[in-house]
C-alpha cells in the first residue's frame, strides 16, 4: 500500500474557489494552481486530521491483503508528515494536530505485521527552492541545493530511520539532477541505520537496490531483476474532489495479478482526505481485492513470474512451486 498523505491532502485540487484537474498533490505547481511557497504554508493552520486512527488503518491494510505500507513522510512541497527538529514546517510544530501519526502508524504496522516504509523526496522540496517553478539548477534560483541537502533532507532521513523502529522501504522520488555523491550518502545513510531496507531506484544515479517502473506502469513485457509496479487507485496521487476515475476492485486485480505474473511487486495507492479517512469507493474496491486474496492469495504471494514474457489473450500466468496457477480474466 502507497499513502500519499500532507497537506495536498486539505486542499484537496481546489485553491481559491477554484478546482483544478490533476495530481493533487502538484498543486503548487505551475501547471496547476501555481501556489507560492507562503500561501501553501499558511494550509497548515487548518490541517488537524483528529479522524486518523492508526489502528483502523492497519486494520483496513489487513482485510486488503497487504504486507507493506509506504507512506509520505515529505513530499515535494517540503512539508514534514512527522515531528522533526530539523525543521519547523512539520505536523507537529506547524498544525494544530500537534501529534505525530508517522509514530502512530509505524507502531500500528509493527504490532499488526505489517512491514513499514517511508517515501522522501530527496531533490525536490519546493518550500526550500522558494517556488515549484524554480529547479535547484534554474539560473533563477537563489537557495543551494547543498545547503538544503545538508541542513534538511540528510539529517531528516536519519530521523526517519532512527526513531520509527523497523523500516523495510525507503523510497526516493524525482531525482532530477542529483549528484551521485548524494544519493551515495542517502544510500550509506540507511544502510547504515536500517542495513535490511531496501532503497528503489529512484534515488537517482543507479544506486537503488530494486527498479521502479513509471507512475501506473504495469510492463507488458517481463523486466529483468527485482522491480515493482506504482499504481494509484484514480489518475490522482493525493486525496482530490475533482477525480473520479476509480479503478474498479477487477481492474486492480489484474493489475496485481499481470505484475505478479510478470515477476514484479505491487503497490497500490489511495490519497486520504485531510481528516485522515480514506475514500469510500477506492477503500470498498481494496476490500474486495482483499477478500478475493483470503482465498486465492497463494496464486500471488510468494509466486514467479510466467514462463511466458508476456501476457496471454485470455489471462495471465503465475508460477508456484509446484503448479502454474491460470488466472482467466478474458
Amino acid at each position: 500500500m502507497f499513502i500519499h498523505w500532507g497537506l495536498f491532502s486539505k486542499a484537496a485540487s481546489t485553491w481559491n474557489g477554484k478546482n483544478y484537474y490533476g495530481i493533487a498533490e502538484w498543486l503548487m505547481n505551475p501547471a496547476m494552481a501555481d501556489v507560492s511557497k507562503d500561501d501553501y504554508a499558511r494550509l497548515a493552520d487548518g490541517f488537524d486530521p483528529k479522524a486518523f486512527d492508526a489502528d483502523a488503518w492497519v486494520a483496513f491494510f489487513k482485510r486488503t491483503g497487504v504486507k507493506n505500507v509506504v507512506i509520505t513522510a515529505k513530499h515535494h512541497d517540503g512539508f514534514a508528515m512527522f515531528k522533526s527538529n530539523v525543521d519547523r514546517f512539520n505536523i507537529v510544530d506547524g498544525t494544530p494536530y500537534k501529534r505525530d501519526p508517522m509514530k502512530e502508524l509505524a507502531e500500528a504496522c509493527h504490532r499488526a505485521g505489517i512491514r513499514f516504509g517511508f517515501y522522501y523526496s530527496q531533490y525536490q522540496d519546493w518550500h526550500e527552492q522558494g517556488s515549484a517553478a524554480v529547479a535547484w539548477d534554474d539560473p533563477a534560483q537563489k537557495n543551494a541545493f547543498d545547503a538544503y541537502f545538508t541542513r534538511k533532507a540528510l539529517p531528516q532521513v536519519r530521523e526517519l530511520l532512527r526513531n520509527y523502529g523497523p523500516i523495510s522501504v525507503v523510497w526516493f522520488d524525482t531525482p532530477g539532477t542529483i549528484g551521485e555523491k548524494y544519493s551515495r550518502q542517502l544510500v550509506d545513510l540507511v544502510k547504515k541505520y536500517q542495513p535490511q531496507a531496501v532503497i528503489n531506484s529512484r534515488i537517482g544515479n543507479g544506486v537503488g537496490d530494486y527498479a521502479t517502473y513509471g507512475d501506473n506502469e504495469v510492463p507488458r513485457v517481463s523486466p529483468p531483476g527485482v522491480w515493482e509496479a506504482v499504481d494509484t487507485t484514480n489518475d490522482s496521487w493525493g486525496y482530490s474532489i475533482t477525480d473520479f476515475n476509480w479503478k474498479s476492485s477487477q481492474e486492480i486485480l489484474h493489475r496485481l495479478i499481470s505484475t505478479a505474473a510478470r515477476g514484479g511487486t505491487y503497490m497500490i495507492n489511495m490519497g486520504p482526505r485531510a481528516d485522515g479517512t480514506f475514500p469510500e469507493i477506492p477503500k470498498a474496491a481494496l476490500l474486495d481485492v482483499g477478500e478475493w486474496l483470503s482465498r486465492y492469495g497463494d496464486t500471488v504471494y510468494g509466486t514467479r513470474r510466467s514462463p511466458w514474457s508476456v501476457a496471454h489473450p485470455w489471462g495471465d500466468v503465475t508460477t508456484g512451486r509446484d503448479a502454474l496457477y491460470l488466472h482467466v480474466f478474458n
